[in-house]
């Protein structure tokens, strides 16, 4: 899910940068130090879109950079679990396959693609059902739901478990097979 968050935090300006625009330094380092981050209780922060509030300067005895305290809004992505979520295949491998969803990757396991036997084929790239033949490639756009989220500190973009074994779910192709025969 995508969110706008405030933020609070201290940042170090350099001396070398003083003669700058205040702002612009203090977004240009609130850029260097947090885009790209992921928390595990705020996710990964893919952008500074506004700088709120800027404090007045402080000098620390034998640094001569000044200290500013700073609130500013920050767009996050952090997944939930049982979130259902759009996005598309990147990788097939023996396991299962990786979806990007938006600024990080998720993996569908094997035993969470189809209500099926799901075979690999290496030279195709593909996992395939054995009864009902469908194929799951790279390129293809799936809707899956979240089932397992470990975001930690630092760490980029985490593990995220998806599942594609629910009505409603899988390949958009599927998705909409189902719906067509349901309506018969």
């Amino acid at each position: 899910m995508y969110k706008i968050m405030t933020v609070e935090d201290t940042v170090r300006v350099l001396p070398s940068r003083f003669s700058e625009p205040l702002n612009e330094v203090i977004i240009d380092v609130l850029r260097k130090n947090y885009v790209g981050l992921t928390d595990k209780d705020i996710g990964t922060i893919l952008a500074i879109t506004e700088l709120k509030e800027v404090g007045v300067g402080r000098i620390i005895m034998g640094d001569g950079a000044s200290y500013h305290d700073v609130i500013f809004e920050a767009l996050v992505y952090k997944p939930e679990v049982n979130e259902v979520v759009l996005g598309e295949v990147v990788e097939i491998v023996e396991f299962g396959g990786f979806i990007r969803l938006g600024p990080i990757d998720g993996l569908v396991h094997v035993s969470q693609v189809m209500d099926d036997f799901v075979g690999y084929d290496k030279k195709k790239g593909t996992l395939y059902g054995k009864e009902s033949k469908r194929a799951l490639k790279e390129g293809d756009k799936v809707r899956a739901r979240i089932v397992n989220v470990s975001l930690k500190r630092g760490m980029k973009g985490g593990k995220i478990g998806l599942t594609m074994r629910q009505p409603g779910l899988g390949k958009l192709e599927w998705i909409e097979e189902a719906r067509k025969g349901a309506k018969t």
